[in-house]
């Protein structure tokens, strides 16, 4: 399956049995997003919330 990531637009190939592919195929809402993006997003989450600024709202 070919997708797309949300954030940069890299297209990837990803195998149709991946539990990712079953759920864009089955929920076209959800979105890819490429292991790149996800580890930078991270990397800053966490950057920003060590300085203690950063608040998470949970209900």
């Amino acid at each position: 399956m070919r997708v797309k990531c949300i954030i940069c637009d890299k297209i990837e190939n990803i195998d149709d049995e991946n539990i990712v592919a079953k759920r864009l195929r089955n929920r076209p809402i959800h979105t890819y997003m490429c292991e790149e993006c996800h580890e930078r997003i991270a990397e800053r989450t966490k950057e920003r919330w060590a300085t203690g600024k950063f608040k998470i709202y949970r209900g």
